[in-house]
């Protein structure tokens, strides 16, 4: 962007705010504008595409607080200049150079010649950016002037939630980003809290330098049976007594909405973890496995009949093996 481009465009009327708004008013109304005039909602227009340049253009100044305190200078001294009569000209026709004319000593008329940037002659070996640079002290104007010091645009902090399926095996997402409507692809096995970063899709940068970044943080809804652990999936398997302790091949659910047939063994205690191998968490890296742990679930209610077989089940068992709690004791006073 030029010097001549910040006299001759009025930022604050592109976003349709008044000069003194503060910045989360132009923030609003930026949002708002960008979200109207987004080229993904008008595809094909050329006007709305040129007038969602015009409100980033003026959004990039605006927001920054430093770039909007020289461009509120540099307006006041250029319509200031614009109201006052030339010597060689007609009144309210003397232009940005008159100004300058006068304060470094320039005659009026056409025997003096001014250049913006970008080439041409000068009355005093610079071009306008030189003139801004002394004034505000750069080397080459204020921020946002061609040949001034680039700064890289602000980086920006977003929030998507997923579906516990959906972390697993990956999913494509969009995020209405200030305005913008970025769409990128979540990778399958992302945690809770994991933050993605992308590169270039935060703020636009000024100057020519790059955009920001866009930080994503995922959040994952919980699910009611399975759960993450690194590319391994886990999941609590009910049994019954008698499938612990005489043994039993039991379907298992698994996530894809199949099954899958397990062996518990004949005295399988309850806690003990199976393993389904290649029923996890599927990465480019590698795929987990289903990791089953087996409780034991316990009859809260015995009818007669079972009662006498469970009674018969404590006669039977009965001897020196029967103390499960024998070195218990000693093991607590360790």
């Amino acid at each position: 962007m030029t010097g001549q481009d910040w006299l001759e465009k009025d930022f604050y009327a592109s976003l349709g705010v008044a000069k003194d708004a503060d910045a989360a008013a132009i923030k609003k109304a930026y949002r708002k504008l960008a979200r109207q005039h987004h080229p993904d909602q008008n595809a094909g227009d050329t006007k709305a595409e040129a007038r969602f340049k015009e409100i980033g253009e003026a959004y990039a100044v605006l927001s920054d607080p430093e770039q909007r305190r020289q461009y509120d200078a540099v307006r006041a001294m250029g319509g200031g200049a614009r109201f006052a009569a030339g010597p060689g000209g007609a009144g309210g026709a003397a232009g940005f150079e008159d100004l300058f004319g006068g304060m470094f000593g320039g005659g009026g008329g056409g025997a003096r010649t001014t250049s913006f940037p970008g080439g041409g002659a000068s009355t005093g070996g610079g071009g306008f950016e030189d003139i801004l640079g002394g004034l505000f002290g750069g080397g080459r104007g204020p921020a946002g002037f061609r040949g001034t010091r680039a700064q890289q645009g602000a980086d920006i902090n977003a929030t998507t939630t997923l579906s516990f399926r959906s972390a697993v095996e990956g999913a494509t997402v969009s995020l209405d980003v200030e305005g913008r409507t970025v769409t990128t692809r979540i990778p399958s096995g992302v945690r809770d809290g994991q933050k993605i970063r992308l590169r270039g899709k935060g703020r636009p940068g000024t100057g020519g330098a790059p955009a920001g970044d866009l930080n994503i943080t995922v959040k994952v809804t919980p699910h009611p049976v399975y759960a993450v652990d690194g590319a391994n999936l886990r999941m609590t398997l009910p049994v019954t007594f008698d499938e612990a302790a005489l043994g039993a091949t039991i379907d298992v659910p698994t996530l894809d909405g199949q099954t899958v047939r397990v062996k518990v063994p004949a005295g399988t205690p309850s806690g003990r973890t199976l393993r389904v191998k290649g029923r996890g968490v599927s990465t480019a890296k590698a795929t987990g496995d289903l990791l089953v742990t087996v409780t034991v679930v316990v009859p809260q209610k015995l009818d007669a009949v079972a009662r006498k077989a469970v009674e018969a089940f404590a006669e039977a068992t009965a001897g020196e093996g029967r103390n499960v709690r024998a070195d218990l004791l000693a093991r607590a006073q360790e």
